[in-house]
C-alpha cells in the first residue's frame, strides 16, 4: 500500500493554481516569440547579403512578433533619414499569438486531474501577467534593431488583444456560459439577460453577424483573386522586382500570404462603397479611382482599380454587401421559422425584424474593427494613411445589412409560413390543437377511423401509420386470457363444443347474449356483483358469486357437464329416492346468486328488501326441513325396536 502524502493549506494550493497559471501564459508567449525567432533566422541564413548579424536577426524577429499583437513599429534607418512608421498589421500573423494565449488561459481554467485548480478570474490576470511580461522583454530586446517598438503600443493594442484572448479562454473553460451582468449594471438589463428567450434571441443575433461577416470577408476575397487575374503580369513584375534570389522571393511570397486576409477586408471596403485610401491624397471607389495614389511596390497592390472613372463592372462589387445581408436574414429566419416546426413556434414579424436589426449592428460592428486593423500608416507623408477607413466601412456595412436584411427576413419569413400545398416545405402539425372531424364522423383525408366508431366532435381519428418500402406491416396480437380463467366460448365454436357446453349456451342463446361477452345488464355476474356489493360477501378466488368486486361475467360458471341442471336433478333425485322420501324435490330454480334473470326483465338482486325475504324464506325451508327429518328418524327407530310409537 502507498501512504498519501500530508494535505496542502488551502491558501498554498490557491498560490500553486496560480503560479501554474502565470508559467502557462509565459510560456505560451515563448512559443510564439521562439517560432518567429526560428522563421527570421531561416531567413537569415538563407540570404547571400545579410544586412546584420545574428542578434540583428533576433531583434527582428522579436518586433515582428510584437507586431503580430498589433503593436506599431518604426524604420529607424529610411532613405530620407527620417525614422518612418510600420502600422499595418498582417493579420494571418495575428492568429498564432492568440490562439496561444487562448489555449493557455483555457487550460490555466481547467487543469488535469489531480491539479490545483484556480478561480476564473486568478486564471485570467495570471496567463495575461505571464504573457505580458515576455511582451515586455521581447520590446525592450528589439529596442535596438531594425524595427523599434512604439512604446505607447504595448498598453493599446497588445494588452488589449493578449486580455482578450485570456478571457476568451477562461470563458471556454467555463463551457460558454451567458453568465448574469456584472453588480454595477443596469437592473433591466439584468433582468432581459437572465431571461432564456432573451439569450435565445441574442445568439441567433451573434450567429447572424458572423455570417454576415464571412460573406463579406468571402467577397472581398473573390473580388481581389478576380483583379489579381485580371492584372496578373503586373503583380508578377513586381514580385520578381523586389527580390531577384530564391530566399528573397520567399520571404517576400511569405508576407504577401500573411496579408491575404488585410487584401479579403480592402475589398470588401471597396464593395461596401466608402472604399480605400492609397495615402493622403487618393482614394479607390467602385465610382472610380480619384487623386494621386501613392502605391508602392507590392504584388498584391496590383489589383488596385485603374485611375479614371469607374466601369458598370466596378459596379457589380455591390453584390457583396447584397449576399451578405440576404445570408444575415436568411440565417435570421432559419431560427424564427424553422421548416420542421409548427407555425405557433414561429417567431413574430416585430421580433424577427428586432434579432435581424441586431445581427445588422454586430456585422457593423465587427467589421469597423477588422478593417481598423486591417490599414495603417507605412510611412510618413503621403502613406500616412493606407488601407480602408473604419469608420466609414462599419457604418455602410451596418446600413446595408438592415436596410436589405430586415425586409428580406420579413419577406422569407411569410414564404415559410404561407399556406400548405403552396410551400416546399413539409406541413408540420400544429402542436397546440386538433384537427377537426367533419360533421359527418368520417376520418380526414389520410386518416382512418377504427371499425364500428365514429370520430367525435372537434377530434381526429388516429393515424394508420403507413407501412415503409421493403418491411412488411406488424401483425396484431390477440389479446391474452387472464390467469386463472379461461375464456368462455364464441359463437363460432358453439357447433365444436361438448354436448354439456351446447346444453349449458342455450338458455343465453335464446335471451339473444352470449356467455361471457359481459353486455347483458341481467347476467348472472352482474347479479351476483349486485348482490355482494349489497350484502358484503366475499368469495374465495375464481369469481363465486358475492364477491361484489372484480367479478368478471360467467366466471364463476362451470361448463362440466357434471355441474348442469338436468344432472343435479337426476343426483337429487337418487338421493331423495334413497333418504325414504325426506329430502324435498329439486329446486326449480337456481339460487339468488346464479339466477340473475326475472321473467319480467328486471333484477331482483337490485332489490334489498326482496332478497331479505328470500333468504328468510330459505332459512324457513330448511328448518322445516330439519323438523320433519328428525321425526322420521324417531319413528325409523321405533319401528326397527318394535317399542311404542311404532308405526304399524
Amino acid at each position: 500500500m502507498t501512504e498519501r502524502g500530508p494535505m496542502l493549506p488551502t491558501e498554498r494550493t490557491r498560490t500553486l493554481a496560480l503560479a501554474s497559471a502565470f508559467v502557462r501564459g509565459g510560456v505560451a508567449a515563448g512559443l510564439g516569440l521562439g517560432a518567429m525567432a526560428v522563421l527570421v533566422t531561416v531567413l537569415w541564413i538563407s540570404s547571400p547579403h545579410p544586412d546584420s548579424g545574428p542578434g540583428g536577426a533576433l531583434r527582428a524577429a522579436a518586433g515582428l512578433w510584437l507586431l503580430a499583437h498589433g503593436a506599431g513599429l518604426v524604420r529607424p534607418d529610411t532613405l530620407s533619414g527620417a525614422p518612418a512608421p510600420v502600422g499595418v498589421v498582417p493579420l494571418l500573423l495575428v492568429a498564432g499569438p492568440v490562439w496561444l494565449a487562448h489555449r493557455a488561459a483555457r487550460d490555466a481554467a481547467e487543469p488535469e486531474e489531480g491539479r490545483p485548480r484556480p478561480s476564473q478570474a486568478g486564471a485570467f490576470c495570471a496567463v495575461t501577467a505571464g504573457y505580458l511580461l515576455v511582451a515586455a522583454g521581447a520590446a525592450a530586446h528589439a529596442r535596438g534593431g531594425p524595427l523599434r517598438v512604439v512604446p505607447e503600443t504595448l498598453a493599446f493594442p497588445v494588452a488589449l488583444v493578449v486580455a482578450g484572448a485570456a478571457a476568451a479562454g477562461v470563458w471556454t473553460a467555463a463551457g460558454r456560459p451567458f453568465g448574469p451582468l456584472p453588480s454595477w449594471s443596469p437592473l433591466v438589463l439584468q433582468e432581459a439577460v437572465a431571461r432564456t428567450l432573451v439569450r435565445d434571441r441574442a445568439e441567433a443575433a451573434c450567429r447572424a453577424a458572423a455570417v454576415g461577416v464571412m460573406v463579406l470577408l468571402g467577397g472581398g476575397a473573390l473580388l481581389v483573386a478576380v483583379a489579381l487575374g485580371r492584372n496578373a503580369e503586373v503583380a508578377q513584375d513586381s514580385f520578381l522586382a523586389l527580390a531577384g534570389d530564391w530566399p528573397g522571393r520567399f520571404a517576400v511570397l511569405l508576407l504577401a500570404v500573411s496579408l491575404v486576409p488585410n487584401a479579403a477586408l480592402w475589398g470588401a471596403a471597396y464593395g461596401l462603397g466608402p472604399g480605400f485610401a492609397l495615402g493622403t491624397g487618393a482614394t479607390a471607389t467602385p465610382l472610380g479611382l480619384a487623386g494621386d495614389p501613392a502605391v508602392p511596390l507590392f504584388p498584391l497592390l496590383a489589383a488596385v482599380p485603374a485611375e479614371g472613372p469607374g466601369t458598370p463592372l466596378n459596379g457589380a462589387v455591390l453584390a457583396v454587401p447584397v449576399v451578405a445581408a440576404l445570408a444575415v436574414a436568411r440565417c435570421t429566419v432559419r431560427r424564427a421559422a424553422p421548416a420542421d416546426a409548427p407555425r405557433a413556434s414561429a417567431w413574430s414579424p416585430r421580433e424577427t425584424a428586432l434579432v435581424t436589426a441586431l445581427a445588422a449592428l454586430g456585422c457593423g460592428a465587427v467589421t469597423a474593427l477588422l478593417t481598423a486593423a486591417a490599414g495603417g500608416p507605412l510611412g510618413t507623408g503621403a502613406l500616412s494613411a493606407f488601407g480602408p477607413v473604419w469608420w466609414l466601412a462599419g457604418p455602410a456595412a451596418l446600413a446595408w445589412t438592415a436596410v436589405i436584411g430586415v425586409p428580406a427576413a420579413l419577406l422569407l419569413r411569410l414564404w415559410r409560413l404561407r399556406e400548405p400545398g403552396w410551400a416546399w416545405r413539409r406541413d408540420v402539425p400544429e402542436t397546440t390543437g386538433e384537427e377537426a372531424a367533419p360533421a359527418d364522423g368520417t376520418a380526414p383525408a389520410g386518416r382512418a377511423v377504427p371499425a364500428g366508431r365514429n370520430a367525435p366532435a372537434g377530434r381526429t381519428a388516429p393515424v394508420e401509420r403507413a407501412v415503409p418500402a421493403g418491411r412488411t406491416a406488424p401483425v396484431e396480437r390477440e389479446p391474452k386470457p387472464e390467469a386463472g380463467r379461461e375464456p368462455g366460448p364464441g359463437p363460432e365454436d358453439e357447433a365444436t363444443a361438448p354436448a354439456g357446453v351446447r346444453r349449458w349456451w342455450a338458455p343465453w342463446r335464446r335471451r339473444g347474449r352470449t356467455p361471457g361477452d359481459g353486455s347483458a345488464a341481467g347476467s348472472p355476474a352482474a347479479s351476483a356483483a349486485a348482490e355482494g356489493a349489497a350484502t358484503g360477501g366475499t368469495a374465495p378466488e375464481g369469481g363465486m358469486p358475492g364477491d361484489g368486486a372484480g367479478l368478471e361475467p360467467y366466471d364463476f360458471l362451470p361448463t362440466d357437464p357434471w355441474h348442469e341442471n338436468d344432472a343435479r336433478e337426476a343426483r337429487w333425485a337418487s338421493l331423495k329416492q334413497r333418504s325414504g322420501g325426506l329430502m324435498a324435490d329439486f329446486p326449480a330454480r337456481l339460487p339468488t346468486a346464479l339466477h340473475g334473470d326475472r321473467t319480467d326483465g328486471t333484477d331482483h338482486t337490485d332489490r334489498t328488501g326482496d332478497t331479505d325475504r328470500t333468504d328468510r324464506a330459505d332459512r324457513a325451508d330448511r328448518a322445516d326441513h330439519v323438523d320433519r327429518t328428525d321425526h322420521a328418524d324417531r319413528a325409523d327407530r321405533a319401528d326397527r325396536s318394535g317399542g311404542p310409537g311404532a308405526t304399524p
